[in-house]
């Protein structure tokens, strides 16, 4: 009985940790998900260079750079359309403009908060300068 107890214990214990351990860093936006935290010096080279070029207003290597981001997959805080811009960010040795993206917030040259995405926005990091 004791023993079965020490158990439950110990799985509710390694639960928790598991758990926790994914939002480590993370903060809740207006919707209720998460975003975490990226320091600007750990970008990659390219993702720094588009970030710079975000706060000069250019200019852009892409056409599409600069164009309203939806938040369709609702992983950025809720803002009224048109709030929200995409800008790419170059992948070495991609054809296309690959899966990187920048998502800043707010005035254009003065963004209220930009977000990177690795992966095509299935996921985004707050970019802390």
């Amino acid at each position: 009985m004791v023993c079965n107890r020490f158990k439950l214990v110990i799985t509710g214990f390694l639960l928790v940790a598991l758990l926790g351990a994914g939002t480590a860093g993370a903060r809740a936006v207006s919707d209720g998900s998460e975003v975490s935290d990226v320091a600007l010096a750990t970008l990659p080279a390219q993702g720094q260079e588009a970030y710079h070029l975000i706060r000069q207003g250019g200019p852009f290597p892409f056409d599409k750079d600069g164009v309203i981001f939806g938040n369709r997959e609702r992983i950025l805080p809720m803002q009224k359309r048109g709030y929200y811009r995409e800008y790419t960010v170059k992948t070495p040795g991609s054809r296309d403009r690959g899966a990187r993206r920048i998502v800043c917030g707010g005035p254009a040259t003065t963004p209220d908060a930009c977000f990177y995405s690795a992966d095509h926005y299935a996921s985004f990091r707050k970019i802390v300068p």
